[in-house]
């Protein structure tokens, strides 16, 4: 009997914060577009985007993707100055913000990108995570759940 194939990740998905879902519990999901400069899509065209290490951060009422790397291209034009780390403004409905907002609030939660991936028309969209942070015993709790379902599976495999 022939093996199944793996399922690949989605071709839209530009980049995946895989660290977050270690470091934080996720609670809810949720799709905000950015506002990018065009060097920047070009750049995300490529690929070179690094969003391990970047937060959303809440200032005026408004929702910053800040720690996020576009490195430009070598093609960027000469009058623009392309700063790689600069904070980038997230779109949302009003209501979702304000939502958002009064969650980060309370002790505990913050916002994290989980993903950065293509919408239609072309549209950049980023998978910002409502989270709480997890323990240093939670960590190690969650790795040890995990090799057990690992080992469970190959026992199951091998009968």
């Amino acid at each position: 009997m022939a093996k199944k194939p793996k399922k690949k990740q989605n071709d839209n998905t530009i980049a995946r914060n895989r660290k977050a879902r270690y470091d934080y519990s996720i609670e809810s999901n949720f799709e905000a577009g950015l506002v990018l400069e065009g060097w920047e899509v070009k750049s995300l065209r490529e690929g070179r985007v690094q969003i391990d290490e970047s937060y959303i951060f809440a200032k005026n009422g408004e929702l910053e993707w800040i720690g996020g790397t576009i490195t430009p291209l070598i093609s960027t034009s000469t009058h623009i100055y392309a700063s790689p780390t600069r904070a980038r403004k997230l779109l949302m409905h009003r209501h979702e913000i304000d939502r958002l907002i009064g969650q980060i609030e309370r002790k505990g939660y913050t916002l994290v990108p989980l993903a950065l991936f293509w919408k239609k028309n072309g549209r950049v969209k980023l998978d910002v995570g409502l989270a709480k942070g997890k323990k240093e015993h939670d960590k190690r709790a969650a790795i040890k759940d995990r090799d057990w379902q690992r080992e469970k599976a190959r026992g199951l495999k091998i009968r």
